[in-house]
């Protein structure tokens, strides 16, 4: 009789509305000890998937989502949170978490992981060239720390530090991101790729069957004790790469079966919510998830002109001057983009919380943006994955997460070596 494996451990950090964390629990061979998120939105929506999916109690999932500020990680790490770290939890932490810590939820369980990816604004390349200091300035440069502290509080055997390219270039203060981040994480014990290497780790989401082209580092990191000719990062990644998909997974192939619509000349309600199109079959939508955003006649019109004149395939000029000449602006960047039927979406991105002016849907007819729904299955989450605060942080916390089917390919390439 073969023997049952047992599972690994794991905590996750920054974890969002919990992309990285339904990877890895997907995968089987995985389980929580703690996620630790400070957006409250990120954090209900993780809690009630833990409950629905994972089948935790309403006090269990509100001990194991943690709610709290990482950058007082000393706090968060070992509890006694007295009153000048109260704005940093909210009240449903369970008192046994803020008294005892990360390390009191742990007790005496090993940590054989520990997952996560700093907010990525301050190392974007879009989100550098728009701030006036280049970012230079903006805290979310040095939130690794606070991984790395907590990484050398608890010694995992491995981690996995997930973030975007334009961190390869970032330079806050003078000095690469990159060689900060190697050095610190050297400094206590773990071997990670070397900085001049890590564009060889940038993997992309639609490898591994994801419908969309989403391109991340991933940095794995494996203490140097436990170092062995299988246990290392030449064999993680190349497991990793074992995971790979044959054939890339198309828009249509993922989202091609959810309901249409059309632009509707009668603006309606659902709630406070006004609707611009009415769906073609289905009269009985319920779940505002499905619904496209709201569309003025102008919105519809460039839409479908858009779509009509293939300017996908113009020149950036050409993009921008469609813009600029049909609102009468003088911007010098495009603003429109539609996704096609046949390829994987380009990157989903929190900026749909603003507007889906990048995302515009393939069918002429239908003249809309991507919903909250699509942009949740685009990213790979599950259908059953309820996404259920305001429209504007559903689509914030889907663009910032990590795709979860990514994340699961990941966990079993781990998990194969580990257990070698």
């Amino acid at each position: 009789m073969k023997k049952k494996k047992n599972k690994l451990t794991f905590i996750d950090l920054f974890a969002g509305c919990g992309g990285l964390s339904e990877g890895f629990l997907q995968s089987g061979h995985f389980d929580a000890l703690a996620h630790v998120e400070w957006e409250l939105p990120m954090v209900n929506t993780l809690r009630k998937r833990l409950q629905q999916k994972w089948k935790h109690s309403l006090e269990e999932s509100e001990k194991r989502v943690i709610h709290f500020d990482i950058q007082k990680v000393d706090e968060l790490i070992n509890g006694n949170w007295q009153k000048e770290t109260s704005d940093c939890y909210d009240k449903t932490n369970a008192e046994s978490v803020k008294k005892e810590g990360l390390k009191g939820l742990v007790g005496n369980k090993n940590v054989d992981l520990i997952i996560g990816g700093p907010p990525c604004q301050a190392y974007s390349i879009a989100g550098r060239a728009q701030d006036k200091n280049s970012m230079q300035e903006d805290y979310r440069n040095y939130l690794f720390e606070s991984f790395i502290k907590v990484v050398d509080a608890f010694q995992p055997k491995m981690f996995v530090f997930e973030n975007v390219p334009g961190m390869l270039s970032a330079c806050p203060g003078g000095k690469p991101v990159t060689e900060r981040i190697y050095e610190s994480f050297s400094k206590h014990g773990y071997e990670i790729t070397e900085p001049d290497e890590l564009e060889n780790v940038v993997l992309n989401a639609s490898d591994f069957g994801v419908a969309q082209n989403r391109k991340r580092v991933i940095i794995i990191g494996v203490k140097k004790k436990l170092t062995s000719d299988v246990f290392n990062l030449d064999n993680i990644y190349k497991e990793i790469q074992k995971q790979k998909v044959k054939k890339v997974k198309t828009l249509f192939e993922c989202i091609g079966h959810l309901p249409k619509f059309k632009p509707t000349s009668e603006v309606k309600k659902l709630g406070s919510r006004k609707l611009s199109h009415a769906p073609i079959i289905y009269n009985n939508i319920t779940d505002e998830n499905y619904l496209p955003r709201f569309h003025n006649e102008r919105d519809i019109k460039i839409f479908k002109e858009w779509i009509l004149e293939n300017m996908n395939s113009k020149s950036t000029k050409d993009k921008v001057d469609f813009y600029n000449n049909l609102l009468g602006k003088n911007t010098k960047h495009g603003k429109y983009r539609s996704l096609v039927w046949s390829k994987p979406s380009h990157t989903i991105v929190a900026h749909l919380q603003k507007d889906g002016l990048l995302f515009i849907h393939p069918d002429i007819d239908q003249a809309r943006t991507i919903t909250v729904k699509e942009a949740a299955l685009i990213q790979s989450f599950p259908e059953d994955y309820k996404f259920e605060e305001s429209m504007g942080y559903n689509y914030k916390m889907i663009g910032n997460a990590v795709p979860p089917l990514m994340a699961k390919k990941i966990a079993k390439a781990i998990f194969n070596i580990i257990n070698n």
